[in-house]
């Protein structure tokens, strides 16, 4: 594809964004090609599978496309962090008995229908009578009669077969263990090294946990957190205000919580994130059921819907893009749920249910004025000058009825906000005045296809260019066809 070509790669037609996994069924090229082209705007690669080399070759198959579309495209990497699991079984697996009695030791030997070792000795002497622990995704479900030093006597809630290595959650306690393991900081410095746009950190408790992830980023890249510990949400405006955005990982979320606390808590954690002016992603089994069907069922189809309707910035694909039969299928019907929903005639209503009132800034003032405006008169675009991102993302917050041109000097930034809703990011040479501000303004929402002649623009800056933070101008420029004629339209 042509440089020329590749400009005329049109803008999204729905503001939220799709987050699509890669993985075995998709890290092919012309796959990733066809995520893309269906819908996708960022890559997730999980670094819990695959080899380096792996993420390595996906990694510069995405800049290859950048520059074929000529479209910045976020590159998530996700550290699988702290994982806890049981020892293994004499025969590989074993059976416990509904009711039984069943103990977790620091005894090495393989285990049987009575006991397996638990080998993490910081949950020794941490539980407490009453506590659960849930095993395999919580298809077992233990309650603590006894902890000790040694041992942990439990009763079998539910009971059922337990094989080597399952996953163990413990959500009735904070686990003194830190966020990241030897391979998470391998993982990190490999994801800055290849220039991952955003790091998100699994497992989060405590506003602590971000620290170190923090540290070792080295100022390179966005930290997501990603939400799926109780103890995460008790402490989530802490954390929040630590992070750069949040991921509502409902997968582990989902095993530590009842079913029932999930939907309403959802809503919570988009709500404070959009409050903070901080991208906020919903994920996994969003159309779980793609992973081996062709086709939603419709309960999948309304959680997604919902997850729009809250005001996310982003919904996620994992496995049904990863390692499912139809990734292309499940990008292409994400994108027809969410812009079915945005074309809805009480969308920014329900949207904008959650009030999210200015701070006392000049930078808030006038992004909650871009939505007023957008409202009032017709408009067709914010076009917002930024180097940082941040004005982007204060205008996002708002959830404004128009789209959002984001020009910006630098790619790191442009990629960065690929995951905000409704932004549409051009990384271009910076302005010098208030007469190229303009002129550019217009220019680029001419080529970039977000306006014609007629069309009433917001343009917003800040004065003296070039200045982190100084956002304080807000100007209403109307296209002309002089103007199009300049750009050859």
């Amino acid at each position: 594809m042509s440089k020329r070509e590749s400009r005329r790669f049109e803008p999204r037609s729905r503001k939220v964004k799709i987050l699509a996994t890669v993985g075995p069924a998709s890290r092919d090229v012309e796959m990733m090609r066809k995520l893309f082209k269906a819908g996708a705007d960022a890559f997730r690669v999980n670094m819990s599978h695959g080899e380096h080399a792996d993420h390595a070759a996906t990694i510069k198959t995405i800049r290859e496309m950048e520059r074929e579309f000529n479209r910045p495209i976020a590159i998530l990497a996700d550290l699988q962090g702290p994982k806890l699991r049981v020892g293994k079984f004499k025969d590989g697996q074993a059976v416990i008995r509904h009711s039984g009695h069943f103990t977790l030791d620091r005894n090495p030997e393989p285990g049987d229908e009575t006991r397996v070792e638990l080998p993490h000795p910081e949950l020794f002497g941490l539980l407490e009578k009453g506590q659960r622990l849930l095993i395999n995704d919580g298809k077992i479900r233990l309650k603590v009669l006894e902890a000790g030093d040694d041992k942990i006597l439990c009763s079998a809630e539910v009971g059922g077969v337990i094989s080597d290595r399952k996953g163990v959650n413990v959500p009735d306690a904070e686990i003194p263990i830190p966020a990241m393991t030897d391979k998470d900081r391998k993982d990190l410095a490999f994801a800055v090294e290849q220039g991952a746009d955003w790091i998100a950190l699994s497992f989060v408790q405590r506003p602590e946990d971000l620290a170190e992830a923090r540290r070792l980023m080295g100022g390179y890249g966005a930290l997501c957190a990603k939400i799926e510990k109780p103890m995460a949400v008790r402490r989530l405006p802490e954390i929040l205000e630590l992070a750069d955005g949040i991921m509502v990982a409902r997968g582990d979320l989902g095993v530590e919580l009842e079913p029932q606390e999930v939907p309403p808590l959802q809503k919570k954690i988009v709500n404070l994130a959009r409050t903070a002016g901080k991208p906020v992603i919903v994920a996994t089994q969003m159309l779980e059921s793609m992973i081996e069907s062709p086709a939603p069922t419709r309960a999948e189809v309304s959680d997604v819907a919902n997850a729009v309707y809250d005001g996310a910035d982003a919904v996620m694909l994992s496995a049904e893009t990863a390692a499912g039969e139809w990734p292309e299928e499940a990008v292409t019907i994400m994108d027809k749920i969410a812009a079915q929903v945005e074309a809805d005639d009480s969308y920014l209503d329900r949207v904008r249910f959650h009030d999210t009132e200015p701070d006392e800034t000049t930078a808030d003032a006038l992004s909650h004025s871009c939505m007023t405006i957008a409202d009032t008169l017709p408009i067709t675009a914010v076009t917002v000058f930024t180097g940082s991102g941040s004005t982007a993302r204060r205008v996002a917050r708002e959830r404004p009825s128009v789209p959002m041109l984001v020009l910006t000097p630098s790619l790191k930034t442009a990629r960065r906000v690929a995951l905000l809703w409704g932004a549409h990011a051009v990384p271009t040479k910076d302005i010098g005045s208030f007469e190229e501000m303009i002129a550019k303004g217009k220019r680029m929402a001419l080529r970039h296809g977000f306006g014609t002649a007629g069309s009433k623009l917001i343009v917003l800056a800040g004065v003296p260019f070039g200045t982190p933070g100084s956002t304080n101008l807000l100007h209403v420029v109307t296209l002309t066809g002089k103007e199009l004629e300049r750009h050859g339209g």
